[in-house]
């Protein structure tokens, strides 16, 4: 295959030795350019993967002169090993390791179960960091608990634990916190480690976390480095990732050429693109037809929320479809058996609803505090169908290679696609602010960043046939109809030829 001429300007920049950033739309071929780079030369190169199926599909598509592996991978070489015997130790309740910690009782009304969960919570966000100690802002801010002052006093109460418990973390033997893999990729950054090799690429670098970025930017003294990545889709900055490609110093290039949809659909991707604000425009390909309009029978439904993604799946179980869910059902599960532990007058250990004693209090929360806004759906969810019967659901999932069709959420979606795809109706339009338009209505709210990459990555999961449904919202929003205008009126000034 002939590269596009992105394709072969991006390979002139590599050869030349330039520190590049490489702006990947969805769809475009990164893979494939990646490849083409390391065909063409004989140095010795390292790939940074961002999972263990990208490395395996890299490796088997790059030659022997360039190793794939993922940041854990490299780090388990180097140090995890020596921590194997701690890794898969049998699970046990954060109050039991807050208790061996030497957290014994309550504060503020914050019961222990409660501080142990948020101490280890604070280890995992330090850990995903580029941060060489535990500090306040690891500790993590609890729904219920938005009073700044209260929020301090528990965090001056926790950092201690928090760095007791990493303590612990360095025993390669033994020891009280249960040791995972994000522990000793942490332990491997602070080493400050040097990978061997003559040339360093970064994929997926829109998602990589800052202790990644930290590992892959230090070796810039002995290294050429390339990242790939797309900044639009850089959506899992709610769990430590952070965009580092804009600001890269290095030559910043793009692949616009997508190579799985038509240009219709790079016209919707265009929408959310412009948005977003983002730094690369989609020409789809004349030979894909990719079109646009309600789907009856998708083969994948893409949901904003956990929440929308079990109200998706019950509705398609009573229509008789067999149904997959993208990742499992461990978080639908999870957050329906804290549902059933609260309507039974139990508290849960469920991060995000640890704080509230009863049902009632978090039906309350729901409907009243802003806060509490997307809690709403997954509480009247319970409501209507109770948790039993949700849980049922989860338990009649079936394999995604035997499903009808595919349930996931937009971010469980990313690096993937299907055939037809339909949006599910979680995808809500922003609040209405208090400004009125001429007729006193009010006008909603701008559509924020990161909600329009969240659309983008959706909206591009699909080969043949995309049914916007939730997301139709964006026609009769303010932003949607300047850009609409906006490009009537850019249609409008193309010269036109004039017969005779």
């Amino acid at each position: 295959m002939k590269p596009t001429d992105e394709q072969a300007a991006a390979a002139d920049a590599f050869h030349a030795g330039d520190h590049l950033a490489l702006q990947a739309g969805a769809g475009t071929g990164k893979t494939t350019t990646l490849a083409l780079l390391a065909h063409g030369t004989k140095r010795r190169g390292r790939c940074l993967a961002y999972n263990r199926a990208i490395a395996r599909d890299a490796a088997a598509r790059f030659p022997r002169n360039v190793q794939c592996k993922t940041a854990h991978a490299l780090a388990f070489a180097a140090v995890g090993h020596r921590y194997a015997p701690r890794l898969n130790a049998p699970r046990r309740p954060a109050w039991q390791t807050g208790q061996a910690l030497g957290i014994t009782k309550a504060i503020r009304d914050i019961f222990q179960r409660t501080l142990s969960n948020a101490v280890l919570r604070a280890v995992s966000q330090f850990c995903y960091t580029a941060d060489a100690a535990i500090t306040r802002h690891h500790v993590p801010h609890l729904r219920g608990l938005e009073d700044k002052d209260l929020y301090a006093q528990l965090a001056a109460h926790i950092v201690p634990f928090a760095r007791k418990a990493w303590a612990d973390l360095q025993n390669p033997d033994d020891g009280v916190v249960r040791f995972d893999h994000d522990h000793y990729l942490k332990i491997w950054a602070l080493t400050q480690p040097r990978i061997e090799a003559d040339f360093l690429l970064l994929d997926e670098a829109q998602d990589a976390n800052p202790v990644v970025e930290q590992i892959f930017l230090n070796q810039r003294d002995h290294a050429q480095l390339v990242m790939v990545g797309d900044s639009a889709q850089a959506i899992y900055h709610w769990r430590g990732a952070k965009d580092i490609m804009t600001g890269f110093d290095g030559t910043q290039l793009t692949l616009s050429q997508s190579f799985r949809f038509g240009p219709h659909l790079a016209e919707e991707a265009n929408r959310w693109l412009h948005l977003a604000d983002a730094p690369i425009r989609l020409t789809g390909c004349e030979a894909v037809p990719t079109e646009l309009g309600s789907v009856a029978r998708p083969d994948a439904v893409l949901c904003r929320t956990n929440v929308g993604a079990i109200t998706q799946v019950m509705a398609l179980m009573v229509a008789g479809c067999q149904v997959g869910l993208a990742g499992g059902g461990d978080s639908l599960r999870t957050l329906a058996q804290a549902a059933r532990d609260l309507k039974e007058g139990r508290r849960t250990s469920h991060p995000e609803l640890v704080l509230f004693p009863s049902w009632g209090e978090l039906q309350d929360y729901a409907a009243h505090d802003p806060a509490g806004r997307d809690l709403q759906p997954f509480v009247d969810l319970v409501d209507t169908h109770g948790a039993e019967a949700i849980l049922a659901a989860v338990g009649q999932l079936v394999d995604e290679t035997h499903a009808h069709v595919t349930v996931s959420t937009a971010h469980k979606a990313k690096g993937r696609e299907w055939p037809n795809v339909r949006i599910a109706d979680d995808f809500q339009p922003p609040p209405d602010s208090e400004q009125q338009d001429d007729s006193g209505r009010p006008l909603p709210r701008p559509i924020g960043d990161a909600e329009a990459r969240l659309a983008y990555v959706a909206v591009t999961r699909t080969r043949s046939r995309l049914d916007i449904g939730g997301l139709a919202w964006i026609d009769q929003h303010p932003d949607g109809m300047r850009m609409a205008n906006a490009a009537s009126s850019a249609s409008d000034e193309q010269p036109r030829d004039i017969a005779g």
